[in-house]
């Protein structure tokens, strides 16, 4: 029996094992939402902007570590993914996005809401289909699936014009699929293992960089059993937060433009700097020429592009990062703590205090709030001086508890990428934590949250501006500081409440306490708004051009 290839998509979602999708309907994408109104095993969730639903499709993806998908019409639907792609391009996210295209014998015409949406994500998808055989419909879907979660993760796109979508076929799925010049390297060269081993073993002062890549590839175990083996300190890239345990001894943290001061002093005077699936970007190095001037460069990474693109590595090794760092540690040496592990101790109990004045300060809410929930919630964050206060600030004891938006830094990230995170961990506390510019830009998936019945908790730090922004032009802009005040800001409390959200004010710390019990203990979705100073900035802070060691602050 033929069915149209708009049913064989959703069968072959069926078939990868999908069970929920994000998305917003229109005209070209009709025969696809038409198809699914009979699929039992999919759950579609309606978000209130397209872009929102690529941010919950990455936040879904990141903490189920399975692709996520989402879908929207052709033209401006498209488009509005746009933002959402790229961010997860950025970070190394498996997401399939699937639009609608016009009919073929339209495309090129300029039509109604047409638009080359392959074009456009060219450059920021692994691989993107315009599909002009309805036939291709089931080998296309297991190709983009393959593709977006082997390798170095990563979106792609597929684009289906109206037509295709509507033409019969026979249904068959692939049980295999070949792709030539696609073979993604997982196991490392057995020399470069031994390499890297002995490099291990002879450094006096060794570091470890934790990138995200650890998270992607769920290498924490690994990880975990080489630092403890060989007692290495381990410092964390932003996306790399979570991959190792805060509280363990060996911790250094974030390091970087807004890294602990010892995380950033450790890799300067390290001699030997060991980056698992991280990609050394500007943020995490500071001046490339200072950074870890003394150190041989071990990197791992399953992207070969990555590998000598912005520092240069002195063994390098391409693979999946869990598989090497198992090879690694079968040669290691067990070794006993060191001076180097006495430095790194006294380098800490030196650590970087915030000032408290009379004000309430946002760094004493994210250190309340981590006590609070010892670590077991789910955290994400919009951009800006919260999300940096969030890195420093909470302790995350857990792989993909942490889920912000590293590598683009997109504002509206967070209230979206909690809602797929919600999705993938219904039983976790979901906390997004927001400023008030970044919560603006998505604050209708309130509306998406309490129409799927999700208890999400969400923690409001208002300025009423711009205050990473602001910052940056205090230190770049000689204190002008242009368009960083918002003149006009909502009540948020009664906006929230419009929503059918319970929420709450508070601007001292003597309410804090008992307002982050409310805030955890809600059985519904939540909204503490905290009022902070916008002359708060977050410190350390290395300025361009510097190396990390140079900070200001801290």
């Amino acid at each position: 029996m033929k069915i149209t290839a708009a049913e064989a998509l959703i069968r072959s979602l069926e078939m990868e094992d999908v069970s929920v999708v994000f998305g917003y309907p229109g005209g070209a994408i009709l025969p696809v939402y038409d198809s699914l109104l009979h699929s039992k095993k999919i759950k579609h969730v309606l978000t209130r902007s397209e872009q929102a639903a690529a941010h919950a499709a990455s936040g879904y993806a990141r903490v189920a570590r399975k692709v996520g998908v989402c879908m929207a019409t052709s033209g401006p639907g498209a488009t509005n993914l746009v933002t959402g792609i790229a961010t997860a391009y950025m970070d190394s996210v498996p997401v399939v996005a699937i639009t609608g295209q016009v009919s073929t014998s339209l495309i090129g015409r300029d039509v109604f809401q047409e638009v080359d949406i392959t074009g456009a994500t060219a450059p920021f998808t692994k691989h993107n289909y315009l599909v002009k055989k309805a036939e291709d419909i089931p080998r296309i879907v297991k190709e983009a699936f393959y593709i977006a979660s082997t390798g170095r993760p990563g979106p792609v796109l597929i684009d289906l014009p109206k037509d295709v979508a509507e033409t019969r076929i026979e249904f068959k799925y692939p049980e295999q699929i070949a792709l030539r010049g696609y073979k993604p390297k997982l196991d490392g060269h057995p020399l470069q293992i031994s390499r890297a081993a002995e490099a291990i073993n002879k450094a006096q002062r060794p570091v470890i960089c934790a990138g995200g890549g650890i998270n992607s590839a769920g290498a924490e175990e690994e990880l975990l059993k080489l630092a403890e083996k060989a007692h290495i300190p381990v410092a964390t890239s932003l996306m790399g937060i979570g991959a190792f345990p805060e509280d363990h001894p060996l911790s250094l943290g974030m390091m970087g433009m807004h890294g602990t001061p010892y995380a950033n002093i450790a890799v300067t005077e390290s001699d030997l700097v060991i980056a698992a699936g991280a990609r050394f970007g500007d943020r995490l190095t500071g001046r490339v020429t200072g950074f870890a001037p003394k150190a041989k460069i071990i990197h791992i990474d399953i992207d070969p592009a990555e590998i000598g693109k912005n520092v240069k590595a002195d063994i390098p090794i391409v693979g999946d990062v869990k598989r090497i760092l198992a090879e690694i540690l079968k040669e290691v040496q067990p070794k006993q703590t060191s001076e180097w592990n006495d430095r790194i101790a006294e380098l800490k109990k030196k650590s970087f205090l915030y000032n408290k004045n009379d004000k309430l300060c946002p760094q004493e809410i994210i250190e309340a709030l981590s006590s609070k929930t010892e670590g077991n919630a789910i955290i994400t964050t919009e951009v800006g001086s919260h999300q940096m206060w969030v890195a420093q600030y909470y302790r995350f004891i857990k792989p993909r508890t942490f889920i912000s938006s590293g590598g683009l830094g997109t504002m509206g990230y967070g209230l979206p990428a909690a809602i797929g995170a919600k999705f993938a961990r219904p039983e976790q506390n979901v906390i997004n934590i927001c400023g008030d510019g970044s919560f603006q830009m998505n604050l209708a998936e309130m509306a998406t949250a309490m129409e799927n019945n999700l208890s999400l908790k969400m923690i409001l730090f208002n300025n009423k501006g711009l205050g990473l922004v602001r910052q940056l032009q205090e230190f770049y802009c000689k204190k002008r500081y242009s368009q960083v005040n918002f003149g006009f800001v909502p009540d948020f409390v009664k906006l929230a409440e419009s929503y059918g959200i319970k929420a709450k004010r508070i601007d001292s710390r003597e309410e804090l306490d008992n307002a982050l019990d409310e805030l955890i203990s809600e059985k519904g979705c939540f909204l503490l708004e905290c009022m902070v100073d916008i002359n708060e900035n977050v410190y350390p802070m290395v300025l361009n051009g510097s190396p990390i060691n140079e900070m200001i602050g801290g």
